[in-house]
């Protein structure tokens, strides 16, 4: 059998150039990529249009036809070769901007052609750029399929002369050379009970299908198989984990956390909450260090779950840590966490960037003589000069704003590493939460505390200002709170900034003092200037509080009521849902009004029309991942995961599951993959690690 990762160069129709531009413009480089290079779709080549028939919509489309005549052009740089393109019921134009000389030279006038390609409508007549053109009686010659596997290309590609049909015919020497035989990567139970076909019958039939029911189980069969590999990794990562990293066993719950569940909890726990503690306790109680996702919607109450996870390391004589990502946040868990831990003899700091030195070199002291049980902060902890004499549990809120490398600081802060809890208040779409944290055990609030009342969704023009304005009066007039939202995107701060001020000024005009006060808070503001001016509307000192997204994560008014996002289309749904969730935190009914012009892209009303229909996190999740795609709600840092080649998370969530469950099922009865059924499964693993340009996933 052909070795699979023979360098491109080597087959037959390739040779240096093309080589050096498919490594380029595609990342192909091995024979092992090129058969990895599926189609993006799949033409009907059965189907042919008249020119009379072509239409304004840039479709790709076949014409029979023939050349009648060739012309050079003269533009701006250089020539270019048009030719008259003519079937019985009209002519169009063919265009060459480059490789003039061959195409001139190898295409006859007065023969049947056929043309496949986009169409562009100028000057009145119908044109293709740079056409895959094949002899109609070649092409019929070579229709052993009716579906043409379209490939993805680049615009320097379709230049150089690698087309469509180039591509095609590179795979069918592919195939020649390799003989069509591809190494087998499921065992054969996995292969019967999924009634899967072979690897290469799939391959075959992904790049040549005979038939849409060819082409169907091949494509399931690809993408089980990707998704098997990355689900497999995923769990024998966590199993790993679990087996190799050993933790602090907490072995007690004791006076710290029976005191505070006895007599200061300020609430009765729902049966989430209860849930979520016991996996967490669970985690504490073995031998392993735990690794845990905590998802809960905003207002589900994780910070009580995490404050009782800390009572369990204190009872067991250990420090703890919580890093949020901002100063405000921090701030907020210090004054929550301080409260809520009056009466039980716990000593608390907070260490911020703008921490005095004196004050951060107690902090020092008393972290390393064991004085200080729990550090509340923001990135300041990661600091090398922060040194814990016993820390057990280590607690990041919001953890997609921290990178891998900086949580990973936190582990080296102990002989051992500590515990870590990772939480998170934007809800994870299940289907990404499989792929990109598939490694971690995930733990759900999924119920609101009871008493919370929904939060009232409305969207209104800019037009219906004045009645939003007299809205907010009647809510003030209750002894109610608003914040006034304006968006910040950094491209384009100085714009936003202009209208956090124009907007303010407006307000203030509408709001005159001494009736009415406004805190205003952004960005730009020193840390203490925006500080005072929280603290003002957190005490009730101001009605209305005017601020960028500054305000996302990390203030808790129960007072305030009303939450108006001017610009609404210019949020994300993530973000709409972050910022809903800073009111609806007190008895009263609260409301979210999104304010928006009048013209709105399809995403935009499908933003808003999301908001105002749902409050539920999840599902606002789910929609967000089918507007905008994984990658853009991960970010960078977890796009390896997302660089699939053939499976899409979105579209493919059954089959995900279905590969998941295979994965587990397989690790569950032999988590070394050492049985001779699963032999085929471990080679596989082993050759995907070791050519990580194959599968960029596996790391």
């Amino acid at each position: 059998m052909t070795n699979l990762q023979t360098p491109i160069d080597y087959l037959k129709g390739v040779g240096p150039n093309r080589a050096d531009l498919l490594r380029k413009e595609l990342g192909i480089h091995t024979f092992q990529d090129l058969i990895n290079l599926f189609p993006n779709r799949y033409l009907d080549r059965t189907k042919y249009y008249k020119i009379n028939q072509l239409q304004q919509n840039a479709a790709e489309i076949q014409v029979i036809g023939k050349i009648t005549k060739f012309e050079e052009v003269a533009q701006k740089r250089g020539k270019r070769l048009v030719a008259t393109f003519k079937d019985d019921t009209g002519t169009m134009e063919l265009v060459w901007f480059r490789g003039q000389k061959w195409i001139r030279e190898s295409l006859k006038l007065n023969t049947s052609y056929v043309i496949f390609g986009k169409t562009n409508w100028y000057n009145g007549k119908f044109s293709m750029p740079h056409p895959d053109i094949e002899l109609l009686t070649e092409h019929q010659a070579n229709l052993r399929s009716a579906m043409q596997a379209i490939y993805p290309s680049t615009e320097k590609l379709s230049n150089k002369g690698i087309t469509n049909r180039v591509m095609t015919k590179i795979m069918q020497n592919l195939f020649l050379e390799t003989k069509g035989k591809y190494a087998e990567t499921l065992s054969k139970k996995m292969l019967s009970e999924n009634k899967l076909i072979s690897k290469s019958e799939a391959l075959f039939n992904i790049h040549f299908p005979q038939d849409s029911e060819a082409l169907s189980k091949a494509q399931f069969r690809l993408k089980f198989e990707e998704l098997f590999y990355i689900q497999l990794q995923l769990i024998l990562k966590n199993l790993i984990h679990k087996t190799k990293i050993k933790g602090f066993p907490f072995e007690k719950v004791g006076t710290h956390f029976n005191q505070f569940f006895k007599h200061h909890l300020p609430f009765e726990l729902t049966n989430a909450q209860k849930r979520v503690i016991k996996e967490i306790r669970q985690d504490l109680g073995s031998n392993a260090q735990m690794n845990r996702l905590l998802q809960g919607d905003v207002g589900s109450g994780k910070t009580i779950v995490a404050l009782m996870s800390i009572l369990i390391a204190l009872d067991n004589g250990f420090q703890a840590c919580l890093m949020a990502p901002t100063a405000i946040l921090s701030v907020q868990h210090y004054t929550g966490l301080l409260e809520m831990c009056n009466d039980l003899n716990i000593s608390i700091r907070l260490l911020q960037g703008s921490t005095k030195t004196s004050e951060r070199r107690k902090i020092h002291e008393m972290l390393e003589n064991g004085e200080l049980d729990l550090l509340i902060g923001t990135h300041a902890l990661l600091e090398d000069k922060v040194k814990f004499k016993n820390l057990g549990l280590a607690i990041i809120d919001e953890q997609h704003r921290f990178g891998v490398k900086q949580r990973s600081k936190l582990w080296k802060k102990n002989t051992f590493p500590p515990h870590v809890l990772v939480m998170t208040a934007t809800p994870i779409p299940r289907t990404l939460a499989m792929s990109v944290y598939g490694d971690l055990d995930i733990s759900i609030i999924d119920e609101l505390p009871p008493g919370r009342k929904a939060i009232k969704t409305v969207h209104r023009y800019d037009s219906n200002r004045l009645k939003v304005f007299r809205f907010i009066r009647d809510e003030i007039a209750k002894k109610r709170q608003v914040y006034i939202v304006y968006p910040l995107i950094q491209e384009s701060a100085q714009m936003d900034y202009k209208d956090l001020m124009d907007g303010y000024e407006s307000l203030s005009r509408e709001f005159p003092m001494p009736d009415y006060q406004i805190s205003i808070v952004h960005g730009k503001m020193k840390p203490a200037d925006k500080e005072f001016e929280m603290q003002r509307f957190v005490k009730g000192q101001t009605q209305i509080m005017v601020a960028t997204t500054v305000i996302e994560v990390g203030v808790n008014v129960p007072n305030a009521s009303v939450m108006v996002i001017e610009s609404a289309e210019r949020f994300g749904l993530a973000q709409l849902h972050q910022l809903r969730g800073r009111v609806g935190r007190g008895a009263e009914q609260s409301y979210c009004i999104l304010m928006s012009s009048h013209k709105l892209s399809e995403n935009s009303k499908k933003r808003i029309q999301t908001m105002t229909s749902t409050n539920d996190g999840f599902e606002i999740a789910e929609v967000d991942l089918r507007l905008r795609g994984p990658g853009d709600i991960m970010g960078t840092q977890q796009s390896g995961v997302l660089n699939l080649r053939i499976a899409d998370i979105v579209k493919d969530h059954n089959i995900q599951q279905h590969a998941r469950y295979w994965a587990k099922q397989v690790l569950d009865k032999d988590p070394s993959l050492g049985h001779p059924e699963n032999a085929i499964i471990l080679e596989t693993y082993r050759q995907m690690s070791k050519y990580k340009n194959i599968w960029n996933y596996i790391s």
